[in-house]
């Protein structure tokens, strides 16, 4: 499983309004409510696992990438929302840079196998500097899908 296999148009917010990581989470979030992969009545306690996950241990992993993630029984598959921010997002992250792709994914309470694959996989793609190039001059969640994709399958 990759990035491009969890991931649809409605799933990406090509221009993040957040300006610190707690504002990206929620607005991610709201965006998977959006897609219909979230229920609403799940939507705070979701809010609060992630929150709960980013407060130990920023997941602002450098290089203008975040990857905020959390376990959940409250959805039955992996799930993930994308958000591009070409103005930066503060996200203390571990270089002190802003950053400017957030991907948010949750998966299945006790599938802890298939959560670190899903991260190691997401972190391969936006680790690329042609997909960082690419997807920084795309001009919109169509055209953002399409690149995911295309990345995410080259690398399997």
């Amino acid at each position: 499983m990759n990035l491009g296999d969890i991931l649809t148009t409605r799933q990406i917010v090509p221009e993040l309004a957040a300006r610190n990581r707690w504002e990206a989470i929620d607005e991610l979030i709201g965006c998977l409510v959006a897609a219909g992969k979230v229920l609403p009545e799940h939507r705070e306690a979701i809010t609060a696992v992630v929150k709960k996950r980013e407060t130990s241990m920023s997941t602002g992993i450098g290089f203008g990438i975040g990857i905020p993630h959390a376990s959940t029984d409250l959805i039955p598959e992996v799930i993930a929302a994308f958000g591009r921010s070409r103005t930066g997002v503060s996200f203390d992250s571990l270089d002190n840079q802003p950053v400017h792709l957030v991907t948010l994914f949750l998966v299945p309470a006790g599938q802890f196998q298939r959560h670190l694959h899903t991260l190691a996989g997401i972190a391969k793609v936006l680790r690329r500097d042609d997909f960082l190039k690419s997807i920084t001059n795309a001009s919109d969640a169509e055209a953002m899908i399409k690149l995911i994709r295309d990345f995410s399958e080259g690398l399997r």
